[in-house]
């Protein structure tokens, strides 16, 4: 759960709906684009759910060869095919008393989306081969990075099995539609990098956090994450370069106007509370006297420019929930997802 950080009102929106699917048993569709953290919110619903005890099985409906997919979704029996010597389960008896997690459920066949509805309806299915009617209690999450109603257009999918999957939905959104959450987020990552690697990484230098601001991040939370590692590995000094992320990025030119030196000190003065709370993991103390300020100066100036966020979650990486933003005065407080 570390992986799934936010402040923004779009992610906490998904938090507050992981919370509420969790309670319940019914089949949940997770739509977004690539790397947006469908697996992990299907992970999130199951950890919270009565089936927590249970096994979590995902299968990328993607990466299996259509011919073998209906077999590895539901099983054959022995002769069922060239090759099928034994008798062998699949993925959704795997799954009972659990979660199983279709990802890229949009590639499923026509001939498994008809015994995928079926089991969705009255919990029984048929290995491939067989005559035996199963049962099993596993609950469906599914994900699709692909528009399904457009696919229904096209009859690649059934219109029937789209809202049987669908009474619950989560939409996740993209990270250039997050705000800061990008930069919080590469904070969190650096952290877990640079323990995993015995590497001393003092932040991330002014060019670099320029960067991360300015890319559009078309990879999502993915791509993020995998530079802010690959940069942790690469990097040869205390502070991670835009260079080390492999992001372009233009120097902003200079200027004698008033107004581009209010933004110039600005910008500076974020730069520099984000390289410390950084450095020292939101330990207010630390951050006060290396920036040789008092801790009320402090405060005021992560208000001002909105990084009490940051600072929370640095302390305590895990989820913010828009329900936690309202207590105590409005201050944003970190926890996990109910």
């Amino acid at each position: 759960m570390d992986d799934m950080v936010g402040a923004s009102p779009a992610i906490c929106g998904v938090f507050e709906k992981i919370a509420k699917v969790a309670a319940t048993e019914m089949p949940v569709l997770l739509t977004g684009e690539t790397g947006t953290g469908k697996e992990l919110t299907a992970q999130a619903i199951h950890a919270r759910s009565v089936r927590k005890l249970g096994p979590f099985v995902p299968i990328n409906c993607a990466a299996i060869p259509e011919t073998l997919l209906e077999s590895e979704l539901f099983g054959h029996e022995r002769g069922a095919f060239t090759g099928a010597i034994h008798p062998q389960k699949g993925k959704l008896e795997a799954a009972d008393g659990g979660t199983l997690f279709l990802d890229e459920v949009g590639d499923l066949l026509h001939s498994s989306q008809v015994k995928l509805l079926r089991f969705l309806q009255e919990g029984t299915f048929e290995r491939v081969g067989g005559q035996e009617t199963l049962h099993v209690d596993t609950r469906v999450i599914a994900a699709t990075n692909v528009d399904l109603k457009a696919a229904m257009d096209q009859n690649r999918f059934r219109e029937d099995l789209y809202y049987r999957l669908g009474v619950l939905h989560i939409h996740l959104p993209p990270l250039r539609d997050r705000g800061e959450d990008a930069l919080l987020m590469a904070m969190v990552f650096l952290q877990q990098a640079a323990t995993t690697t015995h590497k001393t990484i003092r932040g991330f230098s002014v060019q670099a956090i320029d960067a991360l601001r300015r890319h559009s991040w078309p990879g999502n939370v993915r791509e993020l994450k995998n530079r802010v590692r690959r940069a942790v590995v690469m990097s040869e000094e205390e502070e991670i370069t835009r260079q080390d992320l492999d992001l372009s990025g233009e120097d902003l030119p200079a200027t004698d106007s008033l107004d581009s030196l209010r933004a110039a000190h600005q910008r500076i003065e974020t730069e520099l509370l984000i390289r410390a709370l950084t450095l020292h993991r939101g330990n207010m103390s630390r951050v006060a006297r290396d920036l040789q300020v008092s801790r009320s100066t402090l405060y005021r100036k992560l208000k001002q420019y909105g990084l009490e966020t940051i600072t929370t979650t640095l302390m305590h990486p895990t989820v913010t929930t828009r329900s936690t933003r309202k207590q105590t005065d409005n201050q944003v407080l970190t926890k996990q997802v109910p």
